[in-house]
């Protein structure tokens, strides 16, 4: 991953005076989009399940942290409470924060799972819930970070295409749900990023044909800045050299 957190210069204010809580903020595709987010002049919440790390990013970038388990409802409601406390609104939540198992389905445990489908589902589903009635009042915005793994599938992956399948169809029931509450929400279906979600487990994977994820943050950002007349229901982001997407 390109390097996220060395400098904080502000080369554009386009989302100035923004509130974003971004999950999994810590690392790979989340520390980027706290790095591109704050540059661009949005106020920034990095939250992580490990604390460290957030608190790290944020103090790189000048920005607050909040360490949570986004599948524990409790926690997950005082991150957007504490998040609303420190900054006074919430205008966006993007559900980063992502956990995977790769074995099969004979050799799965269930407890494992069970951790996947709560981080990469329920937790969307429980953020949304808690963020919806501030975003309600600033005509805020939900993104979603899907996956490829959302349109296709792989041996060995059950339990996360089931949670990204499910992410991207409760994207989509909440475009639905909340487009006439002048709430915007959208599924950002990312292809394989050199970020340690990958590299940490596929350590001979070819590098080359993966895309650094301060691009697909850059196209986050892009969704972030359009009009308000206009809302992207989903789009996806692949890298030039993709070998298994057409």
């Amino acid at each position: 991953m390109s390097d996220t957190t060395a400098s904080t210069p502000s080369t554009s204010q386009e989302l100035s005076g923004k509130v974003i809580l971004v999950t999994g903020g810590a690392s790979g595709l989340g520390a980027a989009l706290s790095h591109v987010l704050t540059e661009a002049g949005a106020q920034v919440m990095v939250g992580d399940i490990n604390h460290d790390k957030a608190f790290r990013v944020a103090d790189l970038l000048r920005t607050q942290a909040i360490a949570f388990d986004v599948s524990d409802p409790e926690q997950a409601r005082k991150a957007i409470e504490d998040t609303v406390k420190q900054f006074g609104k919430l205008d966006v939540l993007i559900n980063n924060a992502g956990t995977d198992v790769t074995c099969s389905l004979d050799e799965v445990d269930i407890a494992d799972w069970d951790r996947v489908m709560r981080t990469n589902l329920f937790g969307p589903f429980l953020l949304s819930k808690f963020a919806v009635p501030h975003l309600r009042q600033t005509s805020g915005q939900i993104i979603n970070i899907a996956s490829t793994a959302a349109k296709r599938a792989w041996p060995n992956a059950s339990a996360y295409h089931a949670s990204k399948y499910g992410v991207l169809g409760l994207s989509h029931a909440l475009h639905a749900e909340l487009r006439p509450q002048k709430i915007k929400v959208t599924a950002v279906l990312a292809g394989g990023m050199r970020t340690p979600f990958l590299l940490d487990r596929f350590p001979d994977i070819d590098v080359s044909t993966l895309q650094d994820p301060m691009n697909v943050a850059k196209a986050v950002k892009s969704v972030l800045t359009m009009p308000e007349q206009t809302v992207i229901p989903e789009i996806m982001v692949l890298p030039m050299q993709e070998t298994s997407w057409p």
